[in-house]
């Protein structure tokens, strides 16, 4: 099984976590994740954003962790697609908010006669007071990674 998910990663946190957790599950033993890690462009936008070789390192040193490296490569990616528009992956995961994008991604895989990839949908991680966890909210200073409040 081939798994892919992609974001901006930064203030790595207890989603971010989820979501890889979510993916090697999947996955299984034989099988592949790959994981876009936006640069460039896509991510200027995002204000006192770390820089990507820092936010890399984060994710390689939690795969590592996990005991996954092996099955796994972490590539950047340009756009908000990333590799999905030409290469076969079985299975997409996303947040709520990246719902959105991955249905656009198989609406334009189906245009090009692409066979679909399966969306999975990993649900926000609550802080203690009860709103998601967010980079923007940690950036903020309202919550640590874990959802403490600040």
């Amino acid at each position: 099984m081939k798994v892919c998910l992609g974001g901006t990663f930064d203030r790595f946190h207890k989603v971010h976590k989820a979501l890889i957790k979510k993916a090697f599950e999947l996955a299984g033993k034989e099988g592949f994740i790959f994981i876009g890690l936006t640069k460039g462009e896509i991510a200027k936008d995002k204000r006192n954003l770390k820089r990507f070789k820092e936010r890399k390192e984060i994710i390689e040193q939690y795969i590592k962790e996990l005991g996954f490296s092996s099955k796994c490569r972490l590539k950047p990616i340009h756009d908000k697609y990333g590799p999905t528009l030409n290469d076969d992956f079985d299975v997409i995961i996303v947040s709520p908010e990246t719902k959105k994008t991955a249905l656009e991604i198989n609406e334009i895989r189906k245009k090009n006669n692409k066979k679909s990839i399966k969306i999975v949908e990993v649900q926000f991680v609550l802080a203690q007071d009860h709103k998601p966890i967010s980079s923007t909210r940690i950036r903020n200073k309202e919550i640590d990674e874990e959802g403490n409040i600040l």
